[in-house]
Parts: structure tokens; sequence; C-alpha cells
């Protein structure tokens, strides 16, 4: 019984995740196409596999159109139930992340990549696509006082350079300097240097934002990188988020921040000399961030969840309706 349970689920998860053909999975299972089809229905059977059917009526490309008028970019809006939980939105989202970026990034191009939950994600979900004389370049350091940061950026870097043959550049500062003098310093060394150049040739840049608070927690706020006292300046600071270690305001105004004197991530002004920038967002708590992240005009091309999407743009109706009734009161006034 035990081994007939492994097969149903071994042939479910090839048939709906991976997208094999009957035939594929039963050379795979070393048994028949039908045995395969009846495996398939006792999954469904069983409850191992749940369909469910979203209308026709989806709000995904109305929500994507709407997006890319309002911020001038390009905007896929992943459908979801109203009803999914956000570790699976946020799997949605890198699953198409990963497809677009497959169809996107080829020979002679270089990725820069950022890193964190949802680099992460889209990481596990690559497929492999051979390419020649590409590279992957980490864009933010990832030391921090606990940590070198080298298994788990280093990892993930590593994933998306197997996964297109790419020469990997990693990045081995720290994300965030004690000292802005310190930096300054470093970024005069040869071998800073070299990863900057490959940075500032970047064809196509992945990164997410990072929130806060709520949510799936973003890795730099959970994982040691930052000090309680400076989670303390940056509440003061009206920060909401950042993008590859660089902190921004619900305006989308960075440059003032004391912080960012000190961040490795490349800000916001040298993302915007990169021709394509992708961003991937899902969740409740990001909408904050990407707000800002579209204000300050870092994005070209975001990939984010329907929920997310609906939550923007009514943050964005309401904003917007709040300005319009506050003008309308001082024009009555004057």
């Amino acid at each position: 019984m035990a081994d007939r349970e492994q097969d149903v689920l071994r042939a479910a998860s090839m048939y709906y995740l991976q997208d094999m053909k009957m035939e594929a999975i039963a050379k795979h299972l070393r048994t028949s196409r039908s045995t395969v089809s009846r495996l398939v229905k006792k999954a469904r059977e069983t409850g191992l596999v749940e369909i469910t059917l979203r209308p026709t009526q989806s709000r995904a490309p109305g929500l994507g159109a709407h997006i890319s008028a309002t911020y001038g970019i390009d905007a896929y809006v992943v459908p979801v139930p109203d009803s999914t939980q956000q570790v699976d939105r946020l799997d949605q989202v890198a699953l198409t992340t990963a497809r677009l970026l497959g169809s996107w990034f080829d020979s002679d191009m270089i990725l820069g990549i950022a890193w964190g939950t949802t680099l992460a994600a889209i990481s596990r979900h690559l497929s492999r696509k051979p390419t020649r004389g590409s590279a992957v370049v980490q864009l933010s350091g990832a030391a921090n006082t606990r940590t070198s940061g080298v298994h788990y950026a280093g990892d993930l870097i590593a994933g998306f350079g197997e996964a297109f043959d790419a020469h990997v550049h990693h990045f081995p500062v720290p994300t965030f300097f004690d000292y802005a003098e310190t930096k300054q310093a470093m970024w005069r060394e040869r071998s800073v240097r070299r990863v900057l150049d490959v940075q500032r040739r970047a064809d196509v840049a992945l990164f997410s934002v990072g929130a806060v608070s709520g949510g799936v927690p973003s890795h730099v706020y959970s994982a040691g990188y930052l000090e309680p006292e400076d989670i303390a300046v940056l509440d003061a600071e009206g920060v909401v988020g950042d993008v590859c270690t660089v902190f921004l305001r619900a305006d989308g105004t960075y440059r003032d921040i004391a912080l960012n004197e000190r961040a490795t991530g490349p800000g916001p002004d040298e993302l915007r000399r990169i021709p394509q920038r992708i961003c991937a967002v899902a969740g409740d708590n990001k909408v904050a961030p990407l707000r800002a992240a579209l204000r300050a005009g870092v994005v070209t091309h975001l990939v984010v969840d329907e929920i997310t999407a609906s939550h923007l743009i009514e943050q964005e109706t309401g904003r917007i309706a709040v300005a319009r009734t506050r003008n309308e009161s001082m024009h009555s006034g004057a």
C-alpha cells in the first residue's frame, strides 16, 4: 500500500507540477500509460490533487493594464484565487518570473541579481537554458555580523549560473558597512571595482522589494543584517522598505537616508542605467515598498500576484482621492 501511494504521488507530481506527458511518466515509472492515467485519477479522487477553476472574468488582465498605464511599465499580473495563502502567492509569482526570465535572458548577456526570499523562490523554478558568453553578477553584499553570507548568497547566485551555464561573479562584501568611510575605501579596491564594473554592464536586473515588517519576512530584516538601532532610525526616517538593500521612503526618495551611505547595493540612480529591470513581488506587506520602488523609477517589468496588484491600485486610488479632496478644499477655502 505504501508503494502504491508513493506511485500516486510521483505520477501526480510529474503530471501536474512538471508538465510531463503520460508517456514520459510511464517510461520513468516503468509502467504503462493506462496505469499512469489511473494513478493520476486516483490522486484527484483521494484529494491529493485539488483542481480549482478560475472564472474567465479574472481581474488580472485589467489590473495589469491599469498598472502599466499608471507607471509606464510592463506589468504581468498572476491570477490567484482570493483565498490563496501568501506563501502560495509567492510561489506562483516566482514560477511566472522564472519562466519570463528564461525567455528573456540569452547568450552574451549579463544578469544582475539581488538576493532574498523572493529570489530564492525564483531560483527553485528555473529551467535549464544553456547560453554562451553570459554572466550572472551579485548586486549587493551578503555578509553580516553573524555570517559571511557566502553559503546563502553563494548558493543562490550559483543556481542562476548553473541554469544558464553563465559565469558567476560574487560580491564578497558586507551588506552594510559599519562606516561610510570604509565603503568609500573598499570601492577603490581593484577586486571590488571589477565586480562593480560587471554590475554596470548588466543587461537585466532581477530583484524584489523588501518590507520592513509583516507577512513573509524579508531576509534583510529577519536574518541579522540590521541592528535594533538601525531599525529605529529607518522608522524615524519614514522608510517603508528597500530595493537591493537601498532603503526607500513611501514617496521613493532615498538620497538623504544615512544608512544608504553604508549599503552595498546599487541605488535607484544606478539601477536605472540597466535597460531591463524585473521586479517580482507577492504579499500584502510588499505593497508600500513596491509603490515606493515604482515612484523611484527602478522597475521596467513587474511580476505581481493578483491580490497584491489589487491592493496596490486600491491604495494608489485612495491616495489620489485624498489629494483631490484636499485640493478642492483649499480652492473652496480660497
